[in-house]
């Protein structure tokens, strides 16, 4: 009797140990139909934790696998340190290191990751493409800037990208199909877990020069919440463990509390998705830094943009009990990677792509004062109408030059030597001028008498003249850009292109050449 109880203990532990003999890389792919944070004990793979002390019950093995996201959001390009940006040497060593001390790292990203620094414009985004392939990035959800230079560019970057460009709901209007240059998500497996990565623009068409997106449309509001409710039920279905929704789309103010309230998020945010369907948001578009947690406790985040630091959280996943604890959300500050060792593929990238980007280190000119936003764009409004009177002006009366003009970050311009990079940081559209037909009426409404602050304009002689008795119904001529002369609202017809090529910053490289900020 003894020996056959003994026996029987011997098949029972033995059994035991096959049951237990496992670790989170050999969880198996079982569906779930929902979302995680559920308060009852799972049974998986032989592991339990009914007390939920992370420990299986049985084995006494850790039942928990932890996950680190490094999500960048708005980055625009920002290559190399500059007097005035941060750019990539240190953070490539810092996120390098990341992978070497962290479990499982994932980075992503949240779009805009190319329009901006001269290196990156001047190679149209492939420089970057190629240092987020050297980091090993999992996604790149497209951003609106990822359009400034239309489709084609987009669909290059595609090709040279080991990751996936992500997109849900980014149509064709001549299919109402899924363009195929994006997919709607991707599942990266870390140690035995999957996790499902759901990218999607918001509603930033508007802030793309219409030209450039003219056989394409965004799917927004409630179409777009469906089809991200169905990207995540059929992620799970197939065994996807955490499902991170990737937006460029963000939250427009600086919050003061830790907790958001459902109506701050309702303008990108539908709060239904936080119920289940998704398990952490990564956001970009608004360039605002932020930590918080909606009403349903799902995380989001974003950094500040211009490469002002980084989104990191780290999640614990429980593979016994099927759910997942957020244990640290925070931003990452630029400060702590700025002044680090820059990593050998810096130069690498930099000498592989030379030829394309000499002129990023030119040098234009002096300038010897500080230069703000209001004198920058008055000056490159006026050197609109300059252009065009010179190109133009023995066939029509132009009236002003100017139109809608941002500078992006810095944005101004410093004192001592200015090279065509600093210029590109801060006028980096590829905007072409047009001279454009106007009636009085729009002219005056969207050009003269504007109360938008963001429109710049500069009359001539001739407009000087007229502009305090403009007929509404007669036709006028007026110097600007394709962004404005494509915005419909503007009413403008454009009748012919200047030279190709030549952009804001080039007219105000040559007004520096000229030595006219220098004095």
């Amino acid at each position: 009797m003894k020996r056959l109880l003994a026996l029987f203990l011997v098949i029972l532990l033995c059994f035991l140990s096959v049951a237990c003999n496992n670790n989170s890389s050999d969880v198996t792919d079982t569906a779930i139909p929902s979302a995680t944070k559920t308060e009852s004990s799972i049974s998986l793979d032989g592991h339990f934790d009914a007390d939920r002390d992370k420990i299986c019950d049985d084995c006494g093995i850790s039942v928990v696998t932890t996950f680190d996201f490094y999500a960048i959001n708005d980055l625009h390009g920002k290559f190399v340190n500059t007097d005035t940006t941060v750019g990539l040497e240190g953070l490539t060593t810092y996120l390098k290191t990341t992978s070497a001390t962290d479990d499982n790292p994932i980075f992503l990203s949240s779009g805009d990751m190319w329009q901006g620094g001269a290196q990156s414009n001047l190679t149209k985004g492939a420089i970057v493409t190629e240092w987020m392939n050297s980091i090993g990035f999992s996604s790149m959800t497209l951003g609106n800037h990822e359009f400034d230079w239309g489709e084609e560019p987009i669909v290059a970057n595609a090709e040279l990208a080991e990751f996936p460009f992500l997109a849900i709901n980014i149509y064709e209007k001549s299919t109402n199909k899924p363009v195929d240059y994006c997919k709607s998500s991707v599942v990266v497996e870390c140690n035995g877990l999957q996790v499902g990565i759901i990218g999607a623009i918001g509603d930033c068409y508007s802030s793309i020069s219409s030209d450039k997106v003219q056989d394409i449309y965004f799917k927004t509001d409630n179409e777009l919440t469906s089809l991200v409710k169905a990207e995540a039920q059929k992620l799970r279905s197939e065994g996807v463990d955490i499902v991170v929704y990737s937006l460029h789309d963000g939250y427009s103010k600086a919050p003061t509390t830790q907790i958001i309230n459902d109506s701050a998020l309702s303008s990108y945010y539908d709060i239904s998705l936080s119920d289940g369907y998704v398990d952490i948001v990564f956001e970009g578009h608004s360039h605002v830094g932020y930590t918080v947690r909606d009403s349903k406790n799902v995380y989001h985040l974003q950094n500040s943009g211009d490469n002002g630091g980084i989104s990191h959280a780290e999640i614990e996943y429980n593979f016994a009990n099927r759910d997942y604890e957020v244990t640290k959300a925070e931003h990452v500050a630029a400060a702590d990677y700025r002044n680090l060792d820059s990593d050998p593929v810096i130069a690498e990238l930099l000498e592989k792509y030379k030829g394309q980007i000499i002129k990023a280190d030119e040098v234009v000119g002096t300038n010897v004062v500080y230069r703000d936003k209001n004198f920058l764009l008055s000056t490159v409004a006026k050197l609109y109408f300059e252009a065009g009177q010179e190109k133009w002006g023995d066939k029509y009366n132009i009236v002003l030059g100017g139109g809608f003009m941002t500078l992006r970050s810095p944005g101004y311009l410093h004192t001592g030597s200015i090279k065509y990079s600093d210029l590109q940081s801060i006028l980096p559209f590829d905007n072409e001028l047009v001279l454009c037909s106007v009636k009085g009426r729009d002219m005056l409404n969207k050009f003269i008498n504007t109360s938008n602050s963001n429109y710049f304009i500069y009359c001539g002689e001739y407009g000087n003249s007229i502009k305090n008795n403009i007929d509404a119904n007669a036709t006028y001529y007026i110097v600007t850009d394709t962004y404005s002369s494509s915005y419909s609202y503007n009413r403008l017809t454009v009748i012919e292109k200047y030279d190709a090529y030549t952009f804001a910053r080039d007219l105000l490289a040559e007004y520096i050449k000229a030595g006219n900020l220098a004095g």
